[in-house]
């Protein structure tokens, strides 16, 4: 007579403790890694784990960010639409409406930058706005004094435009060193 053999039976090894945790140690993932954090998949170990990149903002960034993108917005139109209106605004001279226009689309390059900055989540990116901006008010104020030392004039309009230039970069740069902090892990 020819007996069936028994079914076989499969194991689970969802089920089974000792298997997933041996498959877990082999493959690499359940424990800490160098950051302080267990990772619950391989796949979230090599793609990065999304927390890390949820940013605890500093209160005010975002609107800062929308405060810089709309002036850096507006100064690079009314520089692209009324260029010698601009200059004789600040410095009270004329000058070529070609430089200040060139001046006008550079802004508008970094008011793209902005406004790119303030629509994201990611801190790396946050960071390297606000890094744009404080750089650009760096050297918007080194270029400002020079030309002022030059002419040997100070109009009321350029010591306005040099007080807030350094008030944006500490603004700026308070923003972005807040950011670089690390958060302590509880």
């Amino acid at each position: 007579m020819a007996s069936t053999p028994p079914p076989l039976m499969k194991k689970h090894s969802q089920t089974d403790l000792v298997s997933r945790l041996k498959s877990r140690k082999v493959l690499g993932v359940g424990g800490e890694d160098d950051d302080g954090e267990v990772h619950r998949s391989k796949i979230s170990q090599m793609l990065g784990n999304e927390m890390k990149f949820a940013v605890r903002e500093p209160i005010g960034l975002r609107v800062w960010l929308l405060i810089s993108a709309v002036l850096f917005t507006s100064t690079s139109l009314m520089a692209l639409a009324f260029p010698s209106w601009l200059c004789e605004l600040i410095f009270e001279i004329t000058t070529t409406r070609i430089s200040i226009r060139l001046y006008g689309g550079a802004l508008l390059c970094i008011s793209l930058i902005l406004w790119n900055g303030l629509y994201t989540a990611e801190k790396v990116i946050i960071q390297w706005t606000l890094l744009t901006e404080a750089c650009y008010f760096g050297v918007q104020f080194l270029v400002t004094s020079i030309t002022l030392l030059e002419m040997g004039t100070l109009s009321n309009g350029a010591i306005v435009l040099l007080l807030s230039e350094t008030f944006f970069l500490f603004i700026t740069l308070s923003y972005y060193h807040h950011l670089g902090r690390r958060t302590k892990k509880i």
